[in-house]
């Protein structure tokens, strides 16, 4: 279903169809806003640049959320977790590559935090509690992960989700994956800055506009227009 309903192949009636299945049978966000992570990456004494790398399904709406965050200087999506032969889109298709649709999230640590980050990804960006899915997309190429660049990021994003567990923030239990990241490859140019571009497509009306909506809604001083 993943690969029509995101193409755009069929109608708007049958992506409403989706919509309201995804609203019974998903697993339920946060009732409450997310903490802040009581372990943090400490603010940088000055400006500069750091990257963060996501995946929660569909990387146009992931994508489409840290564009909207202050502090975030450049978005852009791609794969991570497998290799470079395989790191295409139709190949990805397939979840047989080992790949991710990721975002590569670059940002000024004198500006936003990386728990922030993890904060808005947690919220917002996915729902980190269905395993190998996201919405209406199925498989691992749509998994929920975190791949860390450095041992501090590891920590954090570690520490983060055992905070969320123990305060049973979700009604079931995350299975956000953290792993390493081994490297990042750039998605194919339709792929990029997908919702500002295609802001009236079906998929994007019912999966990734509400996300931006409630990045405004939960975060109003961190959101940003663009």
């Amino acid at each position: 279903m993943s690969r029509v309903s995101r193409d755009g192949i069929i109608g708007l009636a049958g992506m409403a169809v989706a919509a309201v299945l995804f609203l019974f049978l998903v697993p339920s966000r946060a009732a409450v806003p997310l903490p802040d992570p009581k372990l943090d990456t400490p603010p940088a004494q000055r400006t500069g640049t750091q990257t963060a790398v996501f995946a929660g399904g569909c990387f146009w709406g992931v994508e489409a959320v840290f564009e909207h965050v202050k502090g975030v200087t450049q978005v852009v999506s791609g794969y991570a977790g497998g290799s470079a032969k395989t790191a295409h889109y139709e190949i990805v298709s397939s979840g047989t590559t080992g790949h991710a649709e990721s975002v590569r999230v670059t940002y000024d640590p004198a500006r936003i935090s990386y728990g922030q980050l993890l904060k808005i990804f947690f919220s917002v960006a996915h729902n980190p509690t269905e395993l190998d899915r996201q919405g209406p997309d199925t498989g691992t190429q749509y998994r929920s992960a975190i791949f860390f660049s450095s041992d501090e990021q590891k920590q954090v994003a570690k520490a983060y989700i055992a905070q969320l567990q123990a305060a049973h923030t979700f009604a079931r239990p995350i299975v956000t994956d953290v792993t390493p990241l081994k490297a990042f490859y750039e998605a194919e140019a339709y792929h990029q800055h997908y919702l500002a571009r295609h802001p009236d497509q079906p998929y994007i009306v019912i999966n990734d506009l509400p996300k931006l909506a409630n990045l405004e809604r939960q975060f109003p001083t961190l959101y940003v227009r663009n």
